[in-house]
């Protein structure tokens, strides 16, 4: 008994013991997320040669850059829901844009590090609360309010402001997308209580950034987790005479407005590196860059007026991939993905493995000292990432989103838009240009099965089904071999 009794003491120590120098190691996070960046626009990439993107192109050579980093949607609203939830988000009904808002019994990043002693902070889109477009969340909270497609539904605030950030784990928030803001802090860093509506005057990306800096010259102190989802290149397209006047010459306008709005938030990199570097946090903070889907390319990429209303191309690019923004091909869900931690992860190192942006969460809790949680479908990137663990961190990625499905092994990759099949090696030069589901039908089949095995253990079970719609249709039949 004396024995067990000192063993369960000596136990009892190490784990004290370990949590102090888990919190004594506790890195800094941060999160960028732009909105609507292609693959190919950063300068790192090497696939396009019109960019100015010199601070995030460091943030690759300090760090590893992940040339076979996925989101979980190609869409704006599922692939936030997947990354700050750190679950595939087909796993509670928020499958697309216009269905639910992020579901409030979900336990979010954000609120898990609350629990590890971190000060957590979100500045820019959030895009995860209810809006006119969430269809099925109004049908449910507001029942006598008629759902017509033609007309936009204003969502009462008091319905609305349990799923605003702050009130999903976030203490501080600076949260809009141009000039209004819901904010419990200032561009000062002083404290705005209780938290309201605030208006600057200014360019967007630029407002983002200083929210940024606020938030970190605030919480010097402690651990922080800071979520950036910068609101661009997304339409509508908006630049300043400062950063459009470092793209002359003769170019599609979309894309020269897209280049400058890119090289905004490149010099919001470089001046939060520089914050960083000021307050002696370099070393120990943790920098995720990842965009939240590819490119809308709108098929051909027109240079349409910016007095366009409908949807058109945003002038970003996904060289060399296929597909865009929407679909499940490469051009859609294959994104930019940086990692770079000074004090842990090596330097200018390209890693091949596919990774998600559901790891950014279980990185970020297993970094915090909290215990894993099965319910996470990520995994810590670090070990992987800096070759400790030689294996890759997934052995399959899963898509479902619309009529289309998905799932990549190694360099094999199963795709199924509507009742059209392929498989493709994307490890070869022709990618998703060529479908080899014919050459290799075993193959694809087991993939397939695997998707189907997966696809049972979704809130909305099982394979999509039914026709493809207009823009899919449109999509693969322009970019896909039949």
């Amino acid at each position: 008994m004396m024995n067990l009794i000192q063993l369960l003491r000596c136990a009892a120590v190490a784990v004290i013991f370990q949590s102090v120098v888990t919190a004594g190691e506790k890195p800094n996070i941060i999160v960028i997320f732009t909105d609507d960046q292609g693959y190919a626009d950063l300068g790192c990439q090497g696939s396009l040669k019109d960019l100015k993107t010199p601070h995030i192109d460091q943030l690759a050579q300090d760090g590893v850059r992940c040339i076979s980093g996925y989101i979980t949607a190609p869409q704006c609203i599922p692939s936030r829901a997947g990354l700050l939830s750190g679950r595939d988000q087909n796993r509670f009904g928020l499958d697309a844009n216009g269905i639910i808002p992020m579901p409030l019994d979900e336990f979010l990043i954000p609120q898990r590090l609350q629990k590890a002693g971190y000060v957590t902070g979100m500045v820019g889109k959030w895009h995860l609360d209810p809006n006119h477009s969430s269809k099925e969340w109004i049908r449910e909270h507001m029942p006598d309010v008629e759902v017509d497609k033609r007309k936009k539904v204003a969502i009462p605030h008091k319905l609305a402001r349990p799923y605003f950030p702050d009130k999903r784990g976030f203490t501080d928030v600076f949260c809009g997308h141009t000039q209004s803001y819901w904010a419990n802090f200032d561009l000062d860093g002083k404290d705005v209580k209780p938290a309201k509506q605030l208006r600057k005057k200014g360019y967007r990306l630029d407002i983002q950034t200083d929210a940024a800096l606020s938030f970190i010259d605030r919480n010097t102190k402690n651990p922080f987790f800071l979520y950036l989802p910068y609101f661009a290149p997304h339409v509508p397209l908006d630049a300043t005479e400062k950063y459009l006047k470092r793209f002359p010459g003769k170019m599609p306008e979309r894309r020269r407005i897209a280049l400058a709005m890119m090289a905004a938030i490149d010099d919001g990199v470089g001046r939060i590196r520089d914050r960083l570097a000021d307050h002696k946090l370099t070393e120990n903070t943790l920098i995720f860059f990842i965009s939240d889907n590819g490119a809308p390319l709108k098929a051909d990429m027109k240079d349409l007026p910016l007095s366009h209303k409908k949807g058109a191309w945003n002038g970003s690019r996904n060289d060399p991939w296929v597909g865009e923004k929407g679909m499940l091909t490469e051009g859609g869900i294959r994104v930019p993905f940086i990692v770079t931690w000074p004090s842990r992860l090596p330097t200018g190192k390209i890693y091949k493995h596919p990774v998600s942006s559901l790891d950014v969460g279980a990185t970020a809790v297993e970094l915090a000292g909290l215990s894993k949680d099965s319910k996470l479908d990520g995994m810590n990137l670090i070990p992987h990432l800096t070759d400790k663990v030689k294996a890759p961190p997934h052995k399959k990625l899963f898509w479902r989103f619309w009529r289309q499905a998905a799932v990549r092994e190694g360099k094999w990759k199963y795709y199924q838009a509507g009742d059209r099949k392929y498989l493709f090696d994307l490890s070869s030069p022709e990618h998703e240009k060529v479908n080899l589901i014919k050459k290799y039908p075993v193959l694809a089949a087991e993939l397939e099965a695997s998707l189907q095995s997966w696809a049972k253990t979704l809130k909305n079970p099982g394979f999509p089904t039914g026709k493809l719609n207009g823009a899919e249709l449109k999509w693969v039949n322009h970019f896909l071999a039949k």
